[in-house]
């Protein structure tokens, strides 16, 4: 997944995810937003154990 920050005005920030953007109130808010979303990216993921047993 592609993230893009970018100014759209003084007090507008956007972030894109590939075709998907939020608009945010300030650089702040976007990098906040960025930090969290990657870092539930990056983290651990389990399925559970009824997709488990199908995918195996």
């Amino acid at each position: 997944m592609k993230i893009l920050i970018k100014e759209l005005t003084k007090s507008q920030w956007q972030v894109r995810l590939d075709q998907h953007a939020i608009t945010f109130r300030s650089e702040a808010e976007a990098l906040a937003f960025t930090r969290t979303l990657e870092a539930r990216l990056h983290a651990p993921h389990q399925f559970p154990e009824t997709q488990r047993r199908a995918a195996g």
